[in-house]
């Protein structure tokens, strides 16, 4: 495909309508007004991420993403904690989006149970996933209309019906309490942009196609920036249209779903029947394009034999007609399942932390592969470097401090996802090392290089 259709792949990825309805819902009931200092903050970290991710991406535009990315520069520790980590988060996520869709079914089917509709609705996605990419492009593109609508409508509800000054909701931030409205603690703020970084995720997802699409070099930086770019106008201005045009702010901060509600004060019930479906619409979508991605994770790790005997087999298997990853899709798809069963609020924090997780290794990489010119061959060079990866860098060790310090929900997602890395960098070290070591390959199966030791990738 050419990079048109990967960036409808990818802005489905990033799905804005599903970012704004359940991650940016949560946000808003985490740190109430504060939400839009946290997409801001979470945008421009964003940004910072988006230049690392344009420069790795042009250099190594392979399936493994991330995990090949950092393999290449940094060595085979570190790849392997960045498998673990997509292969992790990845499931995790779409548990998260499978999930949210039963809050807004039960505006169409009042009492629709959250669990069974994740399960049925992640079977039916997997199997979409299984067919050929060009297909898959061509539906999430048609969705992804359906989605940017459904945004567009709660836009134009919110600015019809400005009730709050716009810099008053900014500069002070309030939330819901049992007493009325209070100002926004700076913990909550930490926790909500933590969960803020995962509704912008998604857009260094391009380079999981890379070698799907025609002159991947040259052309992924140009879907990374305008996926982005599409994403942040996309989620920022329906939410501050929102919280701008809220009839009754303390109701719909201390609504149970802020959204929904903010949509039935101001557009009635038919409008939020209508909007209730484009994001059944817009969940479905996310939930192809992110299969699309996840299942690429597990096959590019197939294809470089990490698994042990014929799972490797099984995992790099490509279906003879489609042309997709087929048994991965399935593999991918069946731990979505399991994760279903695991409550909404954690798995959103264990998003957020793991995106943290990701952005800090590709800052990290793309530093060390100036270094040691693993990068050098690649196509896109980010301009004021290194300060963008710095800058990434310090707003990601903010997030993180203000996720330990939440002991409840922000500290257990941190120690998770550190758990997870240790696992993965102990695989490498104790199974696959003493078994002979680990072989990069590239988008023919031939070897890109040998990292038989912890050394680095050239």
């Amino acid at each position: 495909m050419r990079r048109v259709g990967n960036l409808l792949i990818t802005i489905s990825a990033i799905t804005p309508a599903l970012s704004v309805f359940i991650i940016g819902q949560q946000v808003v009931q985490q740190a109430g007004t504060g939400a839009i200092l946290c997409f801001i903050g979470a945008g421009l970290l964003a940004l910072a991420t988006a230049y690392v991710y344009a420069e790795l991406s042009s250099a190594i535009p392979l399936t493994g993403a991330e995990y090949s990315m950092l393999g290449h520069v940094m060595g085979p520790s570190s790849g392997f904690m960045m498998l673990g980590l997509n292969l992790f988060g990845g499931s995790v996520s779409l548990a998260v989006t499978a999930l949210g869709l039963a809050d807004y079914l039960g505006v169409l089917f009042p009492g629709v149970p959250a669990v069974p509709v994740a399960l049925g609705v992640t079977a039916a996605t997997t199997l979409i996933t299984v067919l050929n990419i060009r297909l898959n492009a061509k539906i999430t593109g048609a969705f992804l209309l359906v989605e940017l609508a459904t945004l567009a409508v709660m836009t134009v509800l919110g600015a019809m019906h400005v009730k709050n000054p716009i810099f008053d909701l900014t500069l002070h931030p309030v939330m819901a309490t049992p007493g009325g409205l209070a100002h926004v603690s700076w913990a909550a703020m930490g926790l909500g942009m933590a969960a803020a970084i995962y509704a912008f995720n998604g857009y260094g997802g391009a380079v999981s196609f890379g070698e799907e699409m025609y002159e991947a070099r040259t052309n992924v930086a140009w879907v990374v920036f305008a996926s982005l770019a599409v994403a942040a106008l996309a989620e920022f201005i329906p939410i501050v249209a929102a919280l701008a045009g809220a009839p009754d702010l303390k109701a719909m901060l201390g609504a149970e779903q802020p959204f929904p509600a903010f949509l039935l004060a101001t557009g009635g019930v038919f409008v939020d029947k209508a909007v209730s479906l484009g994001i059944v619409v817009a969940i479905v979508n996310a939930m192809i394009a992110i299969g699309l991605v996840n299942a690429r994770y597990l096959f590019c790790s197939g294809r470089d034999k990490v698994w042990p005997g014929a799972a490797n087999r099984w995992f790099a298997a490509v279906h003879p007609r489609f042309h997709s990853p087929w048994i991965s899709s399935l593999v991918t798809g069946a731990a979505t399942l399991v994760c279903c069963f695991l409550p909404l609020r954690p798995l959103v924090i264990l998003t957020g932390t793991n995106v943290v997780m990701l952005y800090a290794g590709v800052s990290v990489a793309v530093m060390v592969g100036r270094r040691n010119g693993s990068t050098a061959h690649g196509h896109y060079r980010m301009p004021l470097y290194p300060f963008w990866p710095l800058a990434a860098l310090a707003g990601l060790a903010g997030v993180a401090v203000a996720d330990w310090m939440d002991p409840s929900e922000g500290r257990p997602g941190l120690i998770a996802n550190l758990v997870v890395m240790a696992v993965s960098a102990g695989y490498y070290q104790f199974y696959l090392r003493r078994r002979g070591g680990w072989t990069l390959c590239g988008a023919d199966g031939e070897p890109l290089a040998a990292l038989q030791s912890e050394g680095l990738g050239g």
